[in-house]
C-alpha cells in the first residue's frame, strides 16, 4: 500500500469509525434504481459516514495529528498519522472541536486517556497471554533478566525514550520488583534460602497456570497503573486538551513491562513463525485481489464500490479495507478458498 498512502493501525481506526462501518451515509442515500446500497455514488463520490460518531468522539482516536504521505518508497519506515483520504474529515474535526493553545498539541483529554489505556493494556495483557500460553512465568522472567544483560539493555534502549532520566540499573530493578514473588507467603523471607526458592518457584508456576491467579496478578498491576494517572487541568476552552500524565515510577513500570513483553514474547521464535506465515498470507490475498480481474473475488458490496471508486488509489484502499477487516479465521479461510484448498463454492464470502 505504500504507493497509495500505506497502512497504519491508527489511521485505519479513524477510517473504520468514520467510513468503513456500514451504519449510515452522508446526504441522501446513494442507492441505484434497483435499491442497491453501495456507499459510493456513480460519480465516485464517497457518501459513507461509518458509525456517524460525534466530532469529539472521532477526535479521541487522533493519536497522531499528521497526514501520512500519499506515496512512499518501499524501504521507508512506518509513518503514523491519518490517511490523506481522511484529511478533509480531520480538518472538520478540528474546526468543530476547536484549537488548543499554540504550545499544546491537538490531543484531547479522551485521546490521551485512550493512549494510556492502550499502553496499560499492552503491558499487562500480553504478559497474561504469555503466561497462559506457557511462554513464561514470573520466576523465569527474573532468571532471564539476571542471566541476560543484553535483554535488559534492549529493554532499556526503548524505555529511555519515554523516561529519559532512567538508567539501565533502574529498569532492571523495576522489572525484578514487578516479578518478585519471594518470601514465605506473607511477603517476608522465611530465613531458609532453599525454602524461599521452592516457594517462589511453586507460586510462579501456579500463577502462570491458574486462571484466577493469573487474572488477579494482572488486575493488581492494572489497578496500580491506573492509580498512577494524574490530570493537569487547563482553563477555559483549553480544558478539553488538559494533560493526562503518569507518575514517573508508574510510567517506568509500564514502559519496562511493555518492552520486556515485546522482546521476550513478540520477538520469540514461536510467534515469529506465526507472524511470518501471517505476513505471507496477507500478501498473497492482496496480490490476488490486485490482479486485473482480482476484484471479482470480492463480495458483492465491495465489488460494486470497487467499480465506482474514483481512481486506482481509491480502489487499492478498498482492497486494503477489505483485508484489514478480516478476522484471523476469515483470512485463513479466504486464502484457502482462492488457493483451491478451501470450502465449498456454495458457502458465501
Amino acid at each position: 500500500m505504500k504507493p497509495c498512502g500505506g497502512f497504519e493501525g491508527n489511521a485505519q481506526t479513524l477510517r473504520l469509525l468514520a467510513r468503513i462501518e456500514k451504519k449510515t451515509f452522508r446526504g441522501s442515500d446513494p442507492h441505484d434504481s434497483q435499491g442497491t446500497y453501495c456507499g459510493i455514488g456513480q460519480d465516485g463520490t464517497d457518501y459513507r459516514a461509518g458509525l456517524n460518531l460525534t466530532f469529539r468522539s472521532l477526535a479521541a482516536v487522533l493519536k497522531y495529528d499528521r497526514p501520512i504521505p500519499s506515496w512512499r518508497q518501499t524501504g521507508d519506515k512506518l509513518a503514523k498519522g491519518y490517511y490523506q483520504s481522511e484529511a478533509p474529515l480531520v480538518d472538520e474535526i478540528k474546526r468543530m472541536v476547536g484549537a488548543p493553545p499554540a504550545e499544546v498539541p491537538f490531543k484531547t483529554i479522551e485521546c490521551q486517556i485512550m493512549d494510556l489505556a492502550d499502553d496499560i493494556a499492552y503491558s499487562t495483557y500480553d504478559l497474561e497471554d504469555a503466561m497462559k500460553g506457557g511462554f513464561t512465568h514470573p520466576l523465569a522472567v527474573r532468571a532471564s533478566l539476571s542471566s541476560n544483560p543484553e535483554l535488559v539493555g534492549r529493554v532499556y534502549a526503548k524505555v529511555v525514550d519515554a523516561v529519559p532520566d532512567t538508567t539501565e540499573a533502574e529498569v532492571f530493578a523495576t522489572l525484578q520488583h514487578l516479578f518478585d514473588l519471594s518470601g514465605n507467603g506473607d511477603g517476608t523471607p522465611s530465613g531458609d534460602p532453599a525454602a524461599d526458592a521452592l516457594y517462589a518457584y511453586h507460586q510462579s508456576t501456579l500463577l502462570a497456570s491458574q486462571g484466577k491467579l493469573r487474572v488477579g496478578f494482572t488486575s493488581h498491576l492494572v489497578g496500580d497503573f491506573i492509580n498512577g494517572i494524574r490530570v493537569r487541568p487547563r482553563a477555559g476552552r483549553a480544558r478539553k486538551f488538559s494533560a493526562v500524565e503518569l507518575e514517573r515510577g508508574i510510567l517506568l513500570q509500564i514502559e519496562s513491562l511493555k518492552h520486556l513483553n515485546y522482546q521476550t514474547m513478540i520477538m520469540s521464535p514461536r510467534l515469529k513463525v506465526v507472524e511470518n506465515r501471517g505476513y505471507d498470507l496477507v500478501c498473497e490475498i492482496f496480490n490476488s485481489l490486485s490482479k486485473p480481474d482480482g476484484h471479482h473475488l470480492l463480495p458483492e458490496d465491495y465489488r460494486l464500490m470497487y467499480h465506482r471508486a474514483a481512481n486506482d488509489a481509491d480502489r487499492q484502499r478498498l482492497l486494503c479495507d477489505f483485508i484489514a477487516g478480516m478476522t484471523d479465521r476469515y483470512a485463513a479461510e479466504f486464502h484457502s478458498r482462492i488457493s483451491g484448498t478451501g470450502a465449498s463454492i456454495f458457502k458465501p464470502l
